[in-house]
């Protein structure tokens, strides 16, 4: 089974990018088995819940409210005072809730910005962007250029990999959102926008060929 750019309209995926996706996914999703329909519903639910429906390329780390950064990341953020001081500054705030982790080095090494969250899957932290480079590439273009996974054909693929490695399709087959998601995610964040997704491009899908 492939998709179509009647799918990707009905979905909604950001316009723009529809053709660069079409062509993308459609060149990939036989090489990673993702080519029956609760493969590819599942795989692609996880994907445009990652990047808003393809219109986001890298992880915004730009937060203007000091409260959403103690939602978001509440043992960094204990106080409002400590909030404050990384408010509208996406690369000293990248660099603090990822540092020491991923792969990623101290936060004066500038990996949690430079290793932020890019690509349809949001690839996050040194470890996954030297793992891809090497699985894609053979060497470590990924570290020294890791906007390279804004180019659809790296980032879907990126996504691909990480997908088959976390062994996905046999939890798509049998229709586990959850299982899916925790591979992914590391946890259920974003589960009722995550099932939302899957049952919309389970919709878009229901009449392309097997």
């Amino acid at each position: 089974m492939k998709i179509t750019i009647e799918n990707l309209v009905e979905v909604k995926v950001k316009s723009s990018a529809q053709q660069d996706v079409l062509t993308a996914f459609n060149n990939l999703n036989d090489q990673y088995k993702v080519n029956n329909f609760l493969r590819i519903a599942h795989f692609m639910g996880q994907v445009c819940h990652e990047s808003g429906g393809f219109s986001i390329g890298a992880e915004n780390m730009n937060y203007t409210n000091p409260h959403r950064l103690m939602d978001v990341w509440p043992s960094r953020f204990k106080t409002l005072d400590f909030a404050n001081q990384y408010i509208k500054n996406p690369q000293k705030l990248a660099n603090l809730v990822y540092a020491n982790r991923m792969g990623n080095g101290d936060t004066a090494s500038g990996d949690g910005f430079k290793y932020r969250g890019r690509g349809p899957m949001q690839t996050t932290g040194k470890e996954s962007y030297a793992r891809f480079s090497k699985k894609i590439f053979n060497d470590n273009r990924l570290l020294d250029n890791p906007d390279l996974l804004l180019d659809i054909n790296v980032g879907l693929q990126c996504a691909f990999i990480e997908w088959n490695d976390g062994s996905c399709n046999k939890f798509a087959d049998a229709d586990e959102l959850k299982s899916i998601t925790k591979i992914i995610n590391g946890g259920l964040i974003g589960l009722d926008g995550r099932r939302l997704w899957l049952s919309t491009w389970k919709h878009a899908l229901r009449n392309n060929p097997a």
